[in-house]
């Protein structure tokens, strides 16, 4: 079709994006990034060290907006890329489903996510990755952990904002609570 917009440019600035967090809810994809065995079961969980705006640090699963044009296929590969590297080689199914659909809300209380600075809507997807994998772009470090250890409180005491509930949910999709 001639007649199609170019949407790769049309992105917001930041003085935009702020106000479009002040009035609509955001689409994200949330991805929980895992390791599997020949069997395909979850032999360790992949989470994230970022600074949060806050100044805070706390670990999190790979996380990111949706631009508008972009196919939601397309949003996974490209923050696992951005957050694990180019070569995380995530495998992800030609018609993605996610496993969970969370709401982030700058009041903690509403649902338990949490976001400060908006509403907003994620899809969230369990990734098997069979690549080399290494933080990049803002994250600041990267660790695999089996379910057993992702889901002590030690490790449920340095995610904020949800993630901890996120990971135990995907881990639940699983059947793999311990």
């Amino acid at each position: 079709m001639s007649d199609m917009l170019d949407t790769r440019n049309s992105w917001l600035s930041g003085d935009e994006l702020a106000a479009a967090r002040e009035r609509l809810p955001m689409v994200y994809i949330d991805a929980v990034p895992v390791r599997v065995d020949q069997h395909g079961q979850i032999t360790a969980v992949g989470l994230l060290l970022r600074a949060l705006p806050d100044g805070s640090i706390s670990r999190a699963v790979v996380s990111g907006r949706v631009q508008y044009g972009e196919r939601i296929r397309d949003a996974l590969v490209r923050h696992l890329e951005k957050d694990l590297g180019s070569v995380a080689l995530p495998r992800i199914p030609a018609s993605p489903q996610p496993f969970t659909v969370v709401e982030y809300f700058p009041d903690p209380e509403v649902t338990g996510f949490h976001d400060p600075r908006q509403h907003a809507v994620a899809m969230a997807f369990i990734v098997p990755c069979a690549g080399d994998c290494s933080p990049s772009q803002d994250a600041l470090d990267l660790v695999w952990l089996s379910p057993q250890e992702i889901t002590s409180i030690d490790f449920e005491l340095e995610m904020s904002g949800g993630q901890g509930k996120l990971v135990r949910m995907a881990l639940a999709h699983c059947g793999l609570l311990p």
